[in-house]
Order: C-alpha cells, then structure tokens, then sequence
C-alpha cells in the first residue's frame, strides 16, 4: 500500500509539472527580479512550478542509484531554490539552462551521501578504491588508451570486484568541480562557463512523460504474469523476458518434459497474457 500511494503521489507531481505553463523569457526574468530584490515568495513558487519538469527529468536520471525517487526531487527543488538565489540577471542566458545544473549538483551530491561507500561495514576492496582509484585509474588508461571512460570502469571493476556503478560513483565523487562562474580564457566578451552550457537532451516533460508511461507499462506487464501459472511465468521470462533466450530443447530439459510441450506451454501462456493485458486496459 505504501509503494502504491508513494506512485500515486509521484503520479499527481508529474500531471502538476505538465499542466504547469511554459515562462517567456521576459515572464522568467520578471519573476526572479521580484524573488531576488523583494522576496517575493509568490513569484518563487510560480518560478518554482514552471520549473519542476526540469526538476523531474533530473531527478528520474539518478533513480538507478536506490535512492527513493521522492527524495531525489526534493534535492532538485533546493537545488533550483539555490540557482534562483544565485541568478544574476545582468547575464543573457535562461533560467533553465543555469538552474539544471545546480538541481544536477545538489541531486548527486544527496546521492553520494546516501550511497557512499566509504562507511561502516565497506569491504576492504572497497576501502581500496577510495584511497587508489586515481593510480588504478591511471594504470588501466595507460594499458588501454583507446577505451572510453566506462570501458575504463568495467576494467578496474574486473581487477578489484567492485560493481561498476560504485566505481563511477567514486569517479565522480573525486573528480574537482568547476565554478559556473569561471571566467572563460580567450574571450572578448568576458563569457563565464555558465553563459555556453547549452543542451540538445529532449525537453524535460517529454523525459518525464515517457519514464512515467514506461514505468505504467511495467507495472501492467507485472500484473499480468501474476495471472499465469508458476511454470508458465516461467517459460514467458525466459522466452520472452531476457536478453539471451532459452532455447525450447534447453527449457525442457531444466522442466523434465519434451520440447514441444515447453512450445505449447509458451503459446497458452502467450494467449492468457494478451488477454490479460487486453482487460487491464480496458478497465
């Protein structure tokens, strides 16, 4: 019940962020001048809804790492709340494009906290990343400089036994940050980091929209195995479900029956979850 209402409320939040208008440019600007010179907390909230689908999409890209989708978004909103606070309004640039990466940096800075691996109870394996991942590192780049940064991570994760994902976690955790504000060499304009970051990623709310529709359709598919029997939920997830397929004669042999019956198994069990799929739609 807990995780039911927990999808409806997230559920609620999204439908919120797409019925939120879009700001004009001026519309943004106007709102952040009354937040930044009168404290204006109406314009904040307004800023603060035309915002949350960017707030969202950011959020639903670290919810791999474990951490409860409702908190991840919460970490966002500060982090917007901070890039309103910090917003200089001398500079052309739009407040989405300087605020993505302050929600971006107080999200995985919540993540890393959350998920550190250098805590009570780590591995002495673990431990060793923290204190060498930079001469690990190094080490792999120099045996394989034509590999990608992942490619790196997958090396050292074969070396040390460490997952991959705590690996870049570590990576990113080391690595120095850059001020938004750093002065960029070489120019005329007297340019800051922050006045070049653009992004060609989707819109946020079309992010939002599809993780939501694929998460529905997860949960559909879910409750239509539940209607199946053990051994024909079996026979769908390892004809149907995995990335490298059982083979019919395979299958049979792990259920003790000939492989034309693991076929009709499969062609039933195919008919009961279209069916199933069918009246859940219609429902």
């Amino acid at each position: 019940m807990a995780q039911y209402d927990r999808d409806t409320m997230l559920s609620r939040l999204a439908l919120t962020a797409r019925k939120a208008s879009y700001l004009t440019k001026e519309e943004e600007y106007q709102l952040l001048e009354s937040w930044i010179m009168d404290r204006d907390d109406d314009a904040l909230n307004q800023l603060s809804l035309s915002h949350s689908r960017l707030v969202i999409a950011q959020a639903l890209r670290f919810r791999s790492f474990g951490v409860p989708l409702s908190d991840l978004i919460q970490e966002g909103h500060m982090g917007l709340m901070e890039a309103a606070n910090r917003f200089n309004l001398s500079k052309d640039v739009r407040f989405a494009t300087y605020a993505m990466w302050w929600i971006k940096s107080f999200i995985q800075d919540f993540v890393l906290r959350n998920q550190s691996i250098v805590r009570s109870g780590t591995s002495s394996r673990q431990k060793r990343l923290f204190f060498g991942y930079k001469r690990m590192h190094a080490d792999a780049a120099a045996k394989h400089p034509d590999l990608c940064e992942e490619q790196l991570h997958h090396k050292i994760s074969k070396k040390t036994g460490i997952k991959v994902n705590e690996i870049s976690m570590m990576s990113a955790r080391l690595k120095t940050d850059t001020s938004l504000n750093a002065a960029i060499k070489n120019s005329d304009a007297k340019l800051e980091l922050q006045d070049t970051i653009a992004t060609n990623d989707p819109l946020p709310d079309e992010i939002v929209e599809l993780q939501l529709d694929a998460e529905r359709s997860q949960r559909k598919l879910n409750d239509a195995l539940g209607t199946l029997l053990p051994r024909e939920q079996r026979v769908i997830r390892d004809r149907k479900l995995k990335e490298e397929r059982i083979t019919l004669e395979a299958l049979g042999k792990e259920l003790g029956v000939s492989k034309e019956r693991v076929r009709q198994i499969e062609v039933k069990a195919m008919d009961k979850l279209r069916l199933a799929l069918v009246l859940t739609d219609a429902q």
